[in-house]
């Protein structure tokens, strides 16, 4: 078997340079959805880095969420981080009501892990994830003292089903209203599928924001009588609308909510915590984003957690340099990208400690950085980026795969 570590060692020893050995498989091979081009050993080094002075909170933040290679080593680092290192949380963007869901069925609940995810963001309804659900139900199960929690970065959302029980009340006490309610609901509810800013970007939007629509049937479920329960759902639904990317209009999330739901939970609870999201939202440092430059540096939710823990934040990043993302093939990236220059090797991966005092003089910086969002066409992969004004400030870790695939999605 060839050494898992059969890399270059003419650098130091936190910039690998990684081939392919039996334990590490290329993710090209077809040989199952965990082969990744990163050795078992290499990514427990890797998770060792990361926890080493004991963290309160670690970011692990993709440059895509179309990506099976980037996930499978996010999640890969997770299981070692919870394994080995005593991490006991792992946050996710997402609502706190469809959090609630995962973190019922990986503590035991009934189902499936697909039917737990029905109602989660779509990004995370792939196979990969459910695998991740699994690890951690499997986990806990065997140590039902010291388990594994899952909670949502975002507030409790509206779903379909919220959607389902206005129509149905409204049917039931004013059907003479039904179509009118439904006429705004059915286009607004599209976006639990496809994210309105999405529908923009691929030319299939109605027209009308959904936020409007939202705020029309609010209007007509409040002149019913006794329909407490539909005005309740209809004011999440308009939340929903008006804090989607479309309705703020910007993409940058709302980093200072999320940030706080995170140190709260982690002060409630004192379990140390995996955040999973992408990098734009995982950063260290304020980031400007390629798609809207004019806004200028924003904070991050991992900007703040590094505000508030200090080095008690670790941030890593995964990315990637070309490849097929299933919605669309990603050229390789362009020269001033970080990622050109990770990927001047035609090994699999490669990763680099940036808190090591050599290579962060080699690779510290202001830098770009590829972010493939889901309004990404080729056409526009110029501007699909994030630049920080310091690499080694905005990321502790960064690891990057050669070559990417496409996450299955869950039917």
């Amino acid at each position: 078997m060839p050494n898992d570590t059969a890399v270059t060692r003419h650098q130091a020893a936190s910039d690998r340079l990684l081939t392919d050995s039996q334990d590490s498989l290329d993710s090209q091979d077809g040989r199952g959805p965990d082969a990744l081009p990163l050795s078992a050993a290499v990514l427990d080094e890797i998770a060792g880095r990361l926890a080493s002075g004991r963290p309160a909170v670690v970011g692990l933040g993709e440059s895509t969420r179309f990506s099976r290679e980037t996930f499978g080593v996010r999640d890969q680092l997770f299981r070692r981080l919870v394994r080995d290192h005593g991490f006991r949380a792992l946050a996710v963007q997402d609502g706190a009501g469809a959090a609630a869901a995962l973190d019922a069925y990986v503590s035991g609940g009934g189902g499936s892990a697909a039917s737990a995810l029905a109602g989660a963001w779509r990004p995370w309804r792939t196979a990969g994830m459910a695998a991740a659900l699994e690890w951690i139900r499997a986990f806990n199960r065997d140590h039902p003292g010291d388990r594994v929690r899952i909670f949502g970065v975002k507030p409790v959302q509206a779903g379909p089903a919220d959607y389902d029980a206005v129509l149905e009340q409204v049917r039931a006490a004013a059907p003479e209203l039904l179509a009118r309610v439904a006429a705004h609901l059915e286009p607004a509810r599209t976006a639990h599928g496809t994210e309105e800013h999405v529908q923009r970007a691929r030319g299939v939007h109605p027209g009308r924001p959904f936020a409007e629509h939202a705020r029309d049937a609010l209007r007509l479920v409040e002149s019913l009588p006794g329909a407490g329960d539909a005005v309740a759902r209809m004011r999440l639904i308009v939340e929903y609308h008006e804090r989607s990317v479309a309705g703020r209009g910007t993409y940058a999330g709302e980093a200072e909510v999320w940030a706080d739901v995170v140190a709260g939970f982690r002060r409630r609870t004192a379990l140390r915590t995996v955040y999973w999201d992408g990098i734009a939202h995982t950063s260290a440092a304020d980031t400007v984003l390629g798609l809207v430059p004019d806004r200028g540096p924003q904070a991050t939710v991992g900007s703040l957690l590094r505000g508030r823990y200090g080095r008690g934040y670790v941030s890593a990043a995964i990315g990637f340099h070309h490849g097929d993302l299933g919605v669309a093939v990603a050229p390789e990236p362009a020269a001033d990208l970080v990622d050109a220059r990770l990927g001047e090797t035609d090994l699999p991966a490669r990763w680099l400690d940036l808190r090591r005092e050599d290579v962060r003089r080699r690779w510290d910086g202001p830098a770009k950085a590829r972010v493939i969002s889901g309004v990404y066409t080729t056409e526009r992969d110029g501007a699909e980026h994030l630049a920080v004004a310091s690499l080694a400030e905005a990321f502790d870790v960064l690891v990057h795969i050669r070559r990417t695939s496409p996450v299955r999605r869950l039917p």
